[in-house]
């Protein structure tokens, strides 16, 4: 039986073959934009906010939160679209959506960014706290957002976790973006969700995989790719020099690379 699906904001530009872009919990859609235009060159590219998210409602009460109902809500999403196997990107949770997407058959390849669900229960914990005051200081900030985000030394006090270079990050995307996570709807429930569980490829996933992770990550350590390549014997394994836990701004043209390479490019 299908379920209540929220209707799923979504971005849609170029021409090729499919590719949905996935972003990480508290974001939105717009974080693909510094690599938006490349990829469009090559592919039709499906940039979307998760369910509880962005400019996507949550779903209805009682919809347990988590990777797995992510991907079953997005498989209906994809189903809706008539794309029965396109190419997926994720970055961090949605890294991890992408992930249980392919195991359920529906991905022609996966390139995560950085994909969450290989943590140790110390990091974990370390995640949690992390995230949940980044949240925290969100909705204490969303007041002033803009004026905040104007501010280089607030940019890399508050951002320097998330982005290695948080000066590369337009003022007023950077305050969207805050905004974005001080509004989230389905933040605290998904954040108990992705630290209480665990990705396991116990069910084989026979298309190609890329991990791809950021070397200065400070919210993912970047050892939990060791973690990721015993459950993924089968992906190809990538360090993206000099980025950071959300690549896309701190160097488009390697994260574009990736991408392009990891869905067939």
């Amino acid at each position: 039986m299908r379920s209540a699906m929220p209707d799923i904001n979504f971005h849609r530009q170029g021409e090729g073959e499919p590719l949905v872009l996935i972003h990480g919990i508290g974001s939105r859609w717009q974080i693909w934009l510094p690599v938006l235009g490349q990829l469009a060159r090559e592919r039709d590219v499906i940039a979307l906010d998760l369910p509880g998210f962005g400019f996507s409602p949550r779903p209805t009460e009682g919809v347990h939160a988590g990777p797995s109902t992510l991907a079953r809500l997005l498989g209906e999403f994809l189903e809706d679209l008539e794309l029965e196997r396109p190419h997926l990107a994720g970055n961090s949770l949605g890294g991890w959506v992408g992930l249980e997407l392919a195991k359920r058959g529906r991905a022609a390849s996966v390139t995560a960014l950085s994909p969450a669900g290989f943590h140790t229960q110390a990091e974990g914990i370390f995640q949690f706290v992390s995230l949940a005051l980044s949240r925290k200081v969100a909705r204490l900030a969303r007041p002033n957002a803009a004026r905040l985000a104007a501010s280089p030394s607030v940019r890399r006090i508050a951002f320097a976790q998330l982005v290695a270079h948080p000066e590369r990050i337009d003022a007023f995307d950077l305050a969207e973006n805050l905004r974005a996570l001080a509004d989230a709807e389905w933040f605290d429930e998904t954040l108990d969700a992705i630290i209480r569980e665990r990705f396991f490829g116990r069910e084989p996933i026979d298309v190609p995989v890329t991990i791809a992770w950021g070397e200065h990550d400070r919210l993912l350590l970047p050892r939990q790719a060791h973690l990721a390549a015993r459950q993924l014997p089968r992906a190809q394994m990538v360090v993206m020099r000099g980025c950071g836990h959300v690549p896309t701004y701190d160097d488009p043209e390697q994260v574009a690379a990736v991408l392009l390479k990891g869905s067939g490019g």
